[in-house]
C-alpha cells in the first residue's frame, strides 16, 4: 500500500488526553468510534425517557418516508444493516403494531396510524433537540467539513480493494 501524499504522519496509540498539537497522530477509528458511542448513547437515553427506541424511530421514518408504503419485508431488508441483529427490525415492527402505531393496508403495505405519526413527529423534535446538544459550539461549516473528511476516509479505504 503506497502513501497517498508525500508526507506521512506517524500513528500514535489512542490517547483520550491528547493535546490539540497531537491530534494529527491520533487514530480516526478510535475517535470516530468514541463519537459514535457517545452520541448514540445520548440519543437512546433521551428516547428511553419517553419509552421509545432508536430502531422504532427508524421504522416510523422508513414507513413514512417513501412515495408508496413499504411492505414489512422491505422495511426489514432496508433497516437490518443498521440494527443490532438480523431479527431486531422484525421485532420492532411487531412492537409498533402492538402499540397501535402501525397498521397493514389491503395491499399488505405498512402505514402509520395517527398515533404512529404523532410519535414520529415527537421523535423528530426530540432528535432535533439532541442534535442541538451534540452540535453546540460547532458551526454548520465545521460540521460539513468533518463529515467530508470522514466520507473521504471511508472512500479511501473502500477504494483500495484491500480487506
Amino acid at each position: 500500500m503506497r502513501p497517498l501524499t508525500d508526507t506521512t504522519t506517524d500513528q500514535a496509540p489512542a490517547d483520550p488526553a491528547a493535546t490539540d498539537d497531537m491530534l494529527a497522530t491520533q487514530p480516526v477509528g478510535y475517535w470516530s468510534g468514541l463519537a459514535h458511542a457517545a452520541v448514540t448513547r445520548h440519543l437512546r437515553d433521551a428516547m428511553a425517557r419517553i419509552d421509545v427506541t432508536q430502531p422504532q424511530y427508524w421504522v416510523l421514518n422508513r414507513v413514512n418516508g417513501g412515495s408508496e408504503a413499504p411492505s414489512r419485508e422491505e422495511v426489514v431488508s432496508q433497516l437490518t444493516p443498521l440494527a443490532d441483529g438480523p431479527h431486531e427490525i422484525a421485532r420492532v415492527i411487531d412492537q409498533l403494531f402492538h402499540r397501535g402505531w402501525l397498521r397493514i393496508d389491503a395491499g399488505q403495505r405498512l402505514e402509520l396510524t395517527d398515533a404512529g405519526e404523532a410519535a414520529r413527529v415527537r421523535l423528530r423534535e426530540l432528535a432535533t433537540e439532541v442534535r442541538a446538544v451534540v452540535h453546540e459550539g460547532i458551526s454548520d461549516e465545521e460540521y460539513v467539513a468533518a463529515l467530508k473528511v470522514l466520507r473521504r476516509m471511508v472512500a479511501n479505504v473502500e477504494d483500495t480493494g484491500d480487506s
